[in-house]
């Protein structure tokens, strides 16, 4: 599968903060779809958007959920020095 996010470039984030979202969303997703090869890529674009090419209906929806709970737990894994 094929996943792009785009964060809008109106939004603030800390230096480093896109690819270490790169890292651990592809963490998570690889994990989750060991059968299959994955390329996750994070970028800044005009607007928010999540993508996802070659996967199913329900392969998006659970990207949706793995990106949301990977979003809300930045505290966890993203740290700054």
């Amino acid at each position: 599968m094929r996943i792009e996010v785009t964060i809008a470039k109106t939004t603030t984030l800390p230096p480093g903060a896109v690819d270490a979202l790169a890292g651990e969303l592809s963490r998570r997703v690889n994990s989750f779809y060991t059968d299959r090869e994955n390329t996750i890529t994070v970028r800044y674009a005009a607007a928010n958007n999540l993508s996802v090419l070659g996967g199913a209906k329900e392969d998006k929806d659970r990207i949706t959920e793995i990106l949301q709970e990977t979003w809300e737990s930045a505290d966890d894994w993203f740290i700054t020095d």
